[in-house]
């Protein structure tokens, strides 16, 4: 504490120190200076420690930093003491060893410096052992603070400048400051010394006088009497000491307050061990209250000071205070010693415990009640876990905040007081993981008391846990990242998951009936009743068809949106074009459908419009032509475009508005960032529609870019997905919160596997995928076709049609292979072309099926053809086997299929066309077809034969208008032509007659 420095009497002045030993420390000082400001790079040539002494400016506070270097001006700080006890460095020598380790023992004491602190307990001995040193130095100057004899010191006052007294320790002769230890130290700047004081009376008594506020002059005269009867003389201030106090006469009231306390290390009490980790402890503080001030049991004087600094005298009922403490002492109360615990600032000095934790709530439900009963007012701190409140009443408020949005407010009741319960649920997911973990919230026994916390109040709350395990498995998505506030906020989308808990005997939601009815219906969105197909249909659908077709009409009744996701093969575009006709049939379509989808399957969508729904008009922009036709597509019901051409063509796509946009094979959007999904995000239409078969493929990032184009907002942004839906369910493993997704998005999607619906199918079902050649490819095959078109009817016309076998055969094979892949083809300029249309209809296929669990058998004529096919699954990591006339361990290969563990085969027609039986395969695929039926029967009979427990689903992949359609018309044709091939004839006339020949070289229709 700093003091006013007295004048300095010189070394001759009468009833001072001996001259010769001030003589002494005085030359010593100015030796030191000297060499400290001169020469100091002389005393050493070395790093070593010194040590620098901080004060705060009011000079109650103390601490030491420790510097490195050579000398203590420009020494770097050590901030790692811990380290170099550990592993003493050079510079630390054997002196400074007992010094780092008393300051790291008192580190975690707050000097309001950033310096280590001098602890009342060790501070005497680190100030010994430094000043001993040599380099224990003051923080202004730098200079050496040396080690001088104890001087006596008395007690005395210093104004606080308020008017308020402070009292101070006077050193003789006077010194600067006052280290306040144990046994206090002085320094004396002036003169660069410090040293221990010498105080009359008790050490421990004249340490309290440090942590003392300022007084009034009336309190002050009260310590000082106080003081006197322990030995320690303090002066009162005669001028006020006669002030009168205000007397308090009140009739008593106890106060029980619980508290829980955060320490830092507890010693053992009772039961408790000890912790010196720190940790949580709980408290009863007692006082007696009279009037405004309250008084502790211990306390036995008969006035208090005030906060104010106010000295009053208390009329003490102290019969009655020592009855109230014997009514505490039988509910098994004790008093804690103050030693006991290491709190975060001073411990209480009336702390009082319980002698085990557990012990706490049966006091809070057996005894509480008796002492409030006799007279005790109870008082809870916020942070005291042990007041635990029952539920009176559940209640919850959905009230629409606009745009599709509600704000869900869920309350309890709590003496007679509404408690929002969203802060409370959030407090509990995060400390309690049993809640976010499915198979352990199923473990919580209905019955168990759940503990729950009012944020920024005392109130802490029991509800069954049956009450709460509904939220946290339906609604426990809406809690991560919780914002705060006292509601949750919905989309109408979530609305089946309040109709799962709009139970009476659990809540009753109060307005907007409306949304819970859509909630009911999106429910049961799976079970729409019946609905009569579109009149101008020109097919029959299947039962589950017509299930589809009444779920698509539902959505857009609701102005809903949704992802067909049939298998592949169920009929999705019959289904969305009976949609479409009724639609038109019902006068809505007075817009029209956009709908996108992969280039090769525009022939496909064309040619089923034109067979099955002829009463719509299609407008395919499609090719460069389609430029000349973007004016025609408000005449239109349809509207064809693919997913390369939408970002291109998005200014003139965007200008319209749509009654229906569909996204076909909608996987291809599965980034979200890319050009063409950007794009569909644009473009305005009523209604939207995802089809496809694999609506996730990879992760389910891809699912989330789907519903973010159908209900923007409804999974959240792409950030926020990733951390709460994808890591945990990816890579957490969470079953929760993936079978809360799957809940969340079941009413939006609807999936019917070939399995479901067996019974619905034959047996085997052949199903024809067209697709058309367009650019280099097309030119390729017309340039190849009319190339060979001249040379078969110039060898014919000179050889004869028997005799021009081999060149007709050759050039059907070179159209065939410019329909597989141009890179069959010889030809350098074959190799170039990039267009593969039938390859990426395949490459569009394979991925899905392999998803859906499909075991595939993929035949070709072209063992090229395979190798190729093999570099594009290898590029995917699609696992394969594969069977050619080169392969070696072909029984192993089949045994890989067999035993799945590769889910796709690939078979030339010599090595695999007989003689296998591939039962586990329930779907076969014909890359190119055969001449001959036959053998595409047995081909496909490797999987559809005796033991197959599946329904098989037969593909033929074909090139529109090309040499593949002509043969496949062929055989439908020519029953007689399959009987033929059988035989062992390899003739050409075996295969095609002369009437033949001249349509399979047809050009490519336009």
């Amino acid at each position: 504490m700093l003091n006013k420095p007295a004048d300095d009497p010189g070394p001759d002045s009468p009833g001072k120190a001996d001259p010769g030993v001030l003589s002494w420390t005085e030359e010593l000082r100015r030796v030191a200076v000297a060499v400290s400001k001169k020469d100091r790079n002389s005393v050493s040539s070395r790093q070593q420690l010194f040590y620098v002494l901080h004060w705060t400016p009011d000079a109650r506070g103390f601490g030491i930093t420790v510097r490195k270097g050579r000398d203590p001006e420009s020494a770097d700080e050590l901030w790692s003491i811990d380290r170099a006890l550990s592993k003493p460095p050079r510079f630390v020598s054997d002196d400074d060893r007992p010094i780092l380790r008393l300051l790291w023992a008192s580190r975690s004491f707050d000097t309001g410096l950033r310096a280590f602190g001098l602890t009342p307990r060790h501070g005497g001995e680190a100030l010994q052992l430094m000043a001993e040193t040599g380099r224990l130095c003051r923080k202004d100057d730098f200079l050496p603070l040396l080690l001088a004899a104890a001087r006596p010191a008395t007690v005395g006052w210093r104004a606080s400048g308020d008017g308020r007294q402070l009292p101070v320790l006077l050193p003789e002769p006077a010194a600067s400051l006052v280290v306040p230890l144990q046994a206090p130290w002085y320094v004396d700047l002036e003169k660069h010394q410090l040293g221990p004081l010498q105080v009359r009376g008790n050490p421990a008594v004249v340490a309290r006088l440090f942590s003392l506020p300022p007084l009034s002059a009336t309190a002050a005269a009260l310590v000082g009497e106080a003081l006197a009867e322990s030995a320690l003389e303090l002066p009162s201030d005669p001028e006020h000491a006669r002030i009168n106090m205000r007397s308090i006469i009140a009739e008593p009231l106890p106060v029980l307050r619980l508290q829980t306390l955060k320490t830092h290390g507890n010693r053992s009490w009772r039961e408790y061990p000890a912790n010196y980790g720190g940790g949580l402890f709980d408290v009863a503080l007692p006082v007696f209250r009279y009037a405004d001030v309250d008084v502790i049991p211990d306390d036995g004087r008969d006035f208090s000071i005030l906060a104010s600094g106010e000295t009053v005298h208390v009329e003490r009922r102290h019969t009655l205070e020592e009855q109230w403490m014997d009514e505490l002492a039988a509910t098994g109360l004790e008093k804690i010693a103050g030693y006991v615990l290491h709190t975060f600032g001073r411990p209480p000095d009336n702390a009082f415990g319980l002698a085990e934790e557990g012990v706490w709530p049966l006091f809070m439900r057996d005894e509480l009640a008796g002492l409030s009963a006799a007279g005790w007012q109870i008082e809870f701190a916020e942070d005291f876990r042990h007041r635990l409140l029952d539920i009176e009443a559940w209640d919850a408020d959905l009230v629409e905040s606009g745009g599709g949005w509600f704000d869900l407010d869920m309350g309890i009741i709590v003496e007679g007081e509404r408690l929002p319960l969203a802060p409370m649920l959030a407090a509990l997911f995060r400390r309690d993981a049993r809640w976010l973990d499915t198979g352990q919230l199923a473990q919580i026994a209905d019955q168990e008391m759940i503990e729950l916390v009012t944020p920024g109040s005392s109130l802490r709350v029991r509800a069954p846990a049956w009450r709460l395990k509904p939220l946290a498995a339906t609604l426990i998505d809406l809690f991560d990242g919780f914002p705060g506030g006292n509601s949750l906020r919905l989309s109408r989308f979530d609305a089946p998951r309040l109709a799962e808990l709009n139970d009476s005997s659990r809540w009753q939601f109060k307005g907007q009936g409306d949304v819970l009815a859509l909630a009911e219906q999106l429910t049961a969105a799976q079970g729409i009743g019946h609905i009569d197909p579109p009149a101008e249909l020109g097919l029959e659908l299947r039962h589950y068809q017509t299930e589809g077709l009444a779920w698509l009409q539902f959505l857009r009744e609701h102005n809903l949106a949704g992802i067909l996701a049939d298998d592949m093969g169920l009929g999705k575009t019959a289904q969305t074009l009976a949609h479409l006709l009724l639609e038109k049939e019902a006068g809505r379509l007075d817009h029209p459908a956009l709908i996108v989808l992969p280039t090769s399957l525009i022939f496909n969508w064309k040619n089923e419009a034109a067979r099955f729904a002829p009463g719509l008009s299609i407008l395919s922009l499609h090719g460069p032509e389609r430029k000349s036709r973007f004016a025609e597509i408000t005449r239109h019901d349809v509207v064809l475009t693919t997913y390369p051409l939408l970002w291109r063509d998005a200014a003139e796509l965007t200008r319209h508005r749509y009654h229906l946009l569909i996204l076909d094979e909608a996987q291809t959007v599965k980034n979200a960032r890319s050009q063409g999904a950007e794009v569909v995000r644009k473009i305005v239409a009523r209604h939207r529609l995802c089809l496809t078969g694999t609506p996730l493929e990879n992760h389910l990032g891809e699912l989330w870019s789907q519903f973010d184009f159908l209900l923007p907002g409804f999974l959240g942004n792409n950030q926020t997905f990733t951390k709460y839906w994808r890591t945990p369910i990816e890579k957490q493993g969470d079953i929760q919160r993936r079978n809360l997704l799957a809940r969340r998005v079941r009413p939006f999607i609807l999936r019917r596997k070939k399995e479901d619906v067996a019974r619905e199918l034959p047996l085997k079902t052949i199903i024809v995928r067209k697709v058309e050649l367009v650019g280099s490819q097309r030119d390729l095959y017309e340039t190849v076709r009319v190339a060979m078109d001249e040379k078969v009817r110039e060898e014919i016309a000179s050889k004869g049609f028997n005799r021009s076998q081999i060149v007709i055969l050759d050039a059907l094979l070179k159209l065939r292979q410019v329909c597989c892949d141009p890179r069959l083809v010889k030809a350098k300029a074959a190799q170039k072309i990039k267009e593969r249309a039938k390859l990426d209809l395949l490459m569009t296929m394979l991925p899905e099926q392999v998803e859906e669990g499909r075991r595939i058998l993929l035949f070709s004529q072209f063992t090229s053809m395979l190798a190729l096919i093999e570099k594009e699954l290898k590029l995917l990591g699609i696992a394969y086997g594969i069977l050619t006339g080169d392969t070696r361990d072909r029984e192993e290969q089949v045994r890989r299929f067999q035993a799945g563990e590769v889910p796709i085969f690939l078979i030339s027609l010599r090595a695999g066309g007989v003689g296998l039986n591939l039962t586990a395969a329930d779907t076969v695929i014909h890359y190119d077809p055969w001449w001959n039926p036959a053998a595409e029967n047995q081909a496909t009979d490797r999987a559809h034969r005796l033991g197959q427990d599946k329904p098989v689903f037969v593909y033929k992949l074909i090139v529109a208008g090309s040499i593949e359609e002509k043969i496949l018309a062929l055989q439908e044709r020519k029953a007689e032509l399959a009987e033929r091939i059988l035989s062992a004839d390899r003739g050409v006339d075996a295969k095609f007659g002369r009437d033949d020949i001249a349509a399979l070289f047809a050009p490519l229709p336009n």
